[in-house]
């Protein structure tokens, strides 16, 4: 994962406000309750849904890092020492044989927190676009509805150099282990799925970057 609000200029900073107050506008609206933007320390959303989707009721699916998990990763050539700590990362996540996670640079990572809260996100691709991502409550069945605003879609807000897979046994039988990575794909390149893991079923997610939240008044 990268931090992207450091690496603004002031230019690109000042465009990014702009574009923020815009779609702040267009998310409140006239006659609804005022709204303020609120500068968060970067987060990341693990998404899913067809990329072209501007809405769905899924969102319960969805994870959030609240601190960036890329450095606090550990490398694919340090698994031994993490599997010699009993999983204990030295950033002190704890690593899940049974459902774990890389990303684009073959880092380990810690398992994102599941479900999103409710809530309204500002989202962003660290390209052209900006939305507000609404996340719902969970509904009696234990779905959450989401919407971007303004007809964004998920890939518009998508951090296409960022990879998120999840990867878990294929069955009890199969070992799904981290030491059987193809190490020579990494760093991935951008026309480049996550890799295959032998006896490992793969999700791939979306990875959104969150740089605020849309606070009522």
């Amino acid at each position: 994962m990268i931090k992207v609000i450091d690496g603004f200029g002031l230019r690109s900073l000042s465009k990014l406000l702009m574009a923020v107050a815009a779609i702040v506008i267009v998310a409140t609206g006239p006659g609804l309750a005022e709204a303020k933007f609120t500068r968060i320390e970067t987060q990341y959303i693990a998404a899913l849904g067809e990329p072209g989707s501007t809405s769905g009721d899924d969102a319960h699916l969805w994870g959030l890092w609240a601190i960036d998990p890329g450095p606090r990763g550990v490398r694919l050539r340090n698994f031994e020492k993490l599997k010699a700590r009993a999983g204990l990362a030295p950033a002190g996540w704890q690593f899940d044989s049974k459902a774990w996670w890389l990303e684009e640079n073959g880092l380990i990572m810690e398992a994102p927190s599941f479900p999103v809260p409710p809530g309204q996100y500002v989202v962003t691709g660290n390209r052209e676009v900006t939305s507000v991502l609404t996340v719902g409550e969970a509904d009696a069945t234990g779905r959450q509805a989401w919407k971007l605003s303004n007809g964004t879609t998920i890939y518009d807000v998508t951090h296409l150099r960022c990879r998120a897979a999840r990867y878990s046994a294929i069955n009890d039988s199969q070992s799904c282990s981290p030491d059987k990575t193809p190490a020579n794909v990494f760093p991935m390149s951008l026309d480049r799925q996550m890799p295959f893991v032998d006896g490992c079923s793969k999700q791939d997610y979306q990875v959104l970057i969150v740089i605020g939240m849309i606070v009522e008044e």
